[in-house]
């Protein structure tokens, strides 16, 4: 079965950093486009990023841009997304996901990983 799992979640101060991962198993990561998304409490999930592996070229939703980065270490088959300058309106469930490109819809989910930031 394929698999995604996240990691990385945790309790931050406003203007603290975490760096999520996800890590795949029974298909190689780097055949896919790589989603990052959230969902808030009571709100609808929205895309924060993409990772095109065709030219690993990422997307960004305006509200992280300059705030969060996206990569990719095949060798893992892990994708990250390092986020900076965290506020407390970026607490939410973060999921990664897989699609075959970054302007379709994501198919594989994972389980997610709670992010709170708080003081």
């Amino acid at each position: 079965q394929v698999q995604l799992v996240e990691s990385g979640g945790g309790l931050v101060q406003p203007g603290g950093s975490l760096r999520l991962s996800c890590a795949a198993s029974e298909f190689t990561l780097g055949y896919y486009a790589i989603h990052w998304l959230r969902q808030a409490p009571g709100k609808e999930r929205e895309g924060v990023s993409c990772l095109d592996s065709s030219d690993d070229t990422t997307v960004m939703a305006d509200s992280v841009k300059g705030r969060f980065t996206m990569s990719r270490d095949n060798a893992k088959n892990t994708v990250y997304l390092q986020m900076n300058s965290l506020k407390p309106e970026d607490t939410a469930v973060y999921y990664c996901a897989t699609s075959l490109f970054c302007y379709s819809d994501p198919e594989n989910w994972g389980q997610g990983t709670q992010v709170t930031v708080s003081s």
